[in-house]
């Protein structure tokens, strides 16, 4: 096989990851390492950088102006399950007891850190972001299930029923594509968000994931499986 070498170390639990300005940039619980050509780890955001106390953090997205990233904190993630594992039902008092306290975060390469969407009943567990087409967010509510859209200052639910939501992207037709962690598949979702296509199924969990637009398909990690999946659309 494939021989594999370690290019960073001195993370806790890396989790999103993205490349802007000639440097790496990953979630890391609840900072954000920064990371050079050469390796080199250092950080550039954590604890009172942030303007409300971080939980969780998960995915990031390359800003399209090349100049920042975004993150976000998935908010009060360890009471979104009951004791079977399963997410609390839709309308049990346990998920009406779910504090939405998850956010999207903009941070500059300087450091700086603002709020990019801030809480929101839509999304009181954001999992993925992503940077649309037009430079719009994209956010994938994990407890929701939504696929929602900053669109002039107002998230809108694009379409819903990914509960699991992980990853988003969009392709430059506007197609959405979302995976699904809990339910181990991704989806095609229509640009008007009426109509959704499964692009793999199958899975035990189907994580953030990256589009191969070029080649029309999905590189798609399962992480409880340890394999990285390829899927044409």
């Amino acid at each position: 096989g494939s021989e594999v070498t370690v290019f960073a170390r001195g993370f806790d639990e890396p989790k999103g990851i993205c490349f802007v300005g000639g440097f790496l940039f990953a979630t890391d619980l609840n900072k954000v390492r920064r990371i050079d050509k050469k390796g080199k780890v250092t950080i550039l955001a954590e604890g009172n950088d942030f303007p409300k106390v971080v939980s969780y953090l998960n995915d990031a997205a390359a800003g399209s102006d090349g100049k920042s990233i975004y993150i976000t904190d998935m908010g009060a993630n360890t009471k979104m399950h009951g004791p079977n594992g399963k997410l609390w039902p839709f309308g049990s008092e346990e998920a009406r007891a779910f504090p939405s306290i998850g956010r999207v975060y903009r941070i500059g390469l300087d450091g700086k850190v603002s709020i990019a969407i801030d809480a929101n009943p839509l999304m009181p567990c954001p999992n993925g972001v992503g940077v649309g087409k037009d430079g719009q967010l994209m956010v994938g509510a994990f407890f929701t299930g939504n696929l929602l859209e900053l669109r002039d200052g107002e998230l809108i639910v694009v379409a819903d029923s990914f509960r699991g939501a992980d990853a988003v992207e969009q392709d430059s037709e506007g197609n959405y594509f979302v995976s699904s962690w809990e339910q181990g598949r991704a989806w095609k979702v229509a640009a008007d968000g009426k109509s959704s296509q499964v692009v793999i199924d199958g899975m035990l969990s189907a994580a953030d994931f990256y589009l191969d637009e070029a080649n029309s398909r999905l590189l798609v990690p399962d992480m409880l499986a340890g394999t990285v999946n390829v899927a044409k659309y």
